[in-house]
């Protein structure tokens, strides 16, 4: 045999998944009229020297659920329920936003037009990556929301991203960090799983600190648990959730461009999601970095895929 067989044909699915999870799609963003929006962004603010490098992984992420887009009302263990309590109270996927490559400005500026209607609408934005750039635009988009809400990050990461300027660029995957803290509606920053030697000089890591960042690196979070993330979320925020695939550790997600030991595994990734919810409610979330061609046999596609998944349901039982 050299074709692989389809397995997802197992568990029901009768083709490759075109949304995630074989949810509803929303076409028109201004006629929105679910609690959660998915949509893809194959990159923002790419460097030269490499492109938009994970300009394909929000679909490959909608491939990933593929097996389970007949089960999706089955019983979650990790929610002890289904994924979606409610048939009139599930995400819909809004496919992806153009992209135009040389045009880092217009990316940008897609990016934040598309979460403005999205939060309009009343909704949670999902983006799903593309690389580390698309969370400063939508990040921009929630001061405009009219709300007046102060917003807690939450970004979960193996590097700081606190570079000021990297390759004459400012808006890139290593300053989205640092652009956050620039922003008056964001009020406080926790990054979460930095370990390794990453991009960042010690420098950066002195102005994150002075700017008033917490750091629970992957070392502390593995020794002392979940609870000395959470315990730094105050009752009752609006939490943005920021998530690169190499917080996971490569064995759980090969497919990333900066593999590392050390990180974090499924169920701890997905406490850190639950913890933030149990204290506020999330506003926002990202998913960023899962590179498809880096990929083992779609091992990472997968796990990322099933945090998503779980994201997902968290999300909804907050907007019930």
């Amino acid at each position: 045999m050299t074709e692989k067989p389809n397995l997802g044909a197992l568990y029901g699915a009768a083709s490759e998944a075109k949304t995630f999870l074989g949810l509803e799609t929303c076409t028109s963003l201004s006629e929105l009229s679910a609690p959660v929006a998915i949509i893809g962004a194959a990159g923002a603010t790419p460097y030269a020297s490499v492109g938009p490098y994970c300009r394909n992984g929000p679909d490959a992420l909608r491939r990933a659920t593929s097996s389970l887009t007949a089960n999706v009302d089955r019983h979650d263990f990790d929610h002890g329920g289904a994924v979606f309590p409610a048939k009139t109270n599930r995400p819909v996927d809004c496919g992806n936003l153009p992209y135009v490559d040389n045009d880092s400005a217009q990316n940008r500026k897609a990016i934040g037009e598309a979460i403005d209607t999205i939060l309009s609408r009343g909704a949670v934005p999902v983006l799903l990556g593309g690389d580390d750039s698309v969370p400063i635009p939508m990040l921009e988009a929630l001061g405009r929301d009219g709300s007046g809400r102060k917003f807690t990050i939450l970004q979960i990461d193996a590097h700081i991203d606190w570079r000021d300027v990297h390759m004459g660029e400012s808006y890139g995957l290593s300053s989205t960090m640092r652009r956050a803290s620039e922003m008056s509606h964001i009020e406080q920053i926790i990054q979460v799983g930095a370990r390794g030697i990453g991009s960042a000089a010690t420098t950066d890591y002195e102005d994150a600190v002075k700017s008033g960042v917490t750091f629970v690196t992957a070392y502390d979070f593995h020794e002392k648990g979940v609870g000395v993330v959470t315990d730094l979320i105050s009752e009752g925020s609006h939490v943005v959730i920021c998530i690169d695939a190499d917080a996971f550790d490569p064995s759980v997600v090969p497919g990333v461009i900066g593999r590392s030991p050390g990180g974090l595994s499924y169920y701890q990734m997905v406490d850190l999601v639950k913890g933030a919810a149990s204290k506020g409610k999330i506003a926002a979330m990202d998913f960023v970095e899962y590179m498809p061609e880096r990929d083992v046999d779609d091992i990472g596609a997968l796990n990322v895929a099933r945090l998503i998944t779980t994201a997902l349901g968290v999300i909804v039982r907050q907007t019930a």
